[in-house]
């Protein structure tokens, strides 16, 4: 097998976790396919087994980065190329992981790309975004008016960018990672010190460090994005927790490495807007 696909879980509803297996599952390719499961009972090991899933029952719930590190070891060992990080509450067609196979085997140099990600209405979610200043992730989150009439929401999600091209983005969201196993090698999994929260940041910002992080529109799925720390205070903790965890890794106020990745990304921007209208295929198109 060259790909495969994880999906932890937490007292998920069957049926998502159904839904999520079962679009992996309908891909026309040889997939090996893992469940982590931190619920504290194994009722979804029959839904692994009904999609053909390797189940890991893990009650003592690790963390989220703890979990997929474990299905990924198992992964890498199998010898895959590519291996895929999916949230539970995501949905594709069977389209979606053969193109995205495609465009990373013609792009040897890219190790990490995500698809364009919609809500169930179809609206698009904006996760294109750079990577996080302290006052981005505080006044998005408490003052987000504010932050939205500042211009700055605009400018952290890269909406000054087109959605609808391929582009170079410094953090990809956790939703969907499809990752090449040989950057993966290179830079380790996810950071277990992140129980929740921020360690696709930190992933992505590693996987930078050696290869492109890129963004790529001609394929979507649906995301529910629940935004759990915004309706739970247990959730917001965590979230807190983990900024935390995440400025006192890389830096606060002072992250040399931010600027430089966070000004590329813009000049690349820029450069993209400034190329006439791409024509052709999205598969042939370069950021």
């Amino acid at each position: 097998m060259r790909l495969s696909c994880a999906v932890v879980s937490y007292h998920n509803d069957p049926e998502q976790i159904a839904e999520v297996l079962r679009s992996v599952a309908s891909t026309p390719m040889d997939i090996a396919l893992y469940l982590v499961d931190n619920s504290g009972n194994d009722e979804l090991a029959a839904v692994a087994h009904q999609f053909g899933a390797h189940y890991i029952h893990r009650p003592d719930n690790p963390g989220f980065g703890v979990a997929h590190n474990l299905a990924m070891a198992a992964a890498l060992e199998q010898g895959v190329d590519y291996h895929v990080v999916l949230n539970p509450d995501i949905s594709f067609g069977p389209e979606v992981l053969p193109a995205l196979f495609a465009y990373m085997e013609q792009h040897r140099d890219i190790g990490l790309i995500m698809p364009d990600i919609r809500y169930p209405d179809g609206s698009r979610q904006h996760l294109c975004k750079l990577l996080p200043h302290p006052v981005d992730l505080t006044v998005r989150r408490f003052l987000p008016g504010l932050y939205r009439l500042s211009g700055r929401l605009e400018h952290y999600e890269m909406r000054r960018g087109d959605y609808d091209r391929i582009m170079e983005v410094p953090a990809l969201s956790g939703c969907f990672m499809f990752l090449r196993s040989a950057v993966l090698k290179q830079v380790g999994g996810f950071d277990e010190r992140f129980f929740m929260y921020l360690e696709d940041v930190d992933l992505s910002r590693r996987v930078g460090r050696v290869a492109r992080t890129v963004y790529f529109p001609g394929v979507s799925i649906t995301h529910a994005y629940q935004k759990g720390s915004y309706k739970n205070s247990a959730l917001l903790l965590r979230h807190i927790r983990s900024a935390v965890q995440y400025f006192g890794k890389w830096g606060w106020l002072c992250d040399a490495e931010r600027v430089a990745v966070n000004r590329r990304a813009l000049q690349n921007l820029q450069h993209a807007a400034e190329l006439p209208a791409a024509t052709g295929s999205l598969l042939d198109r370069k950021p």
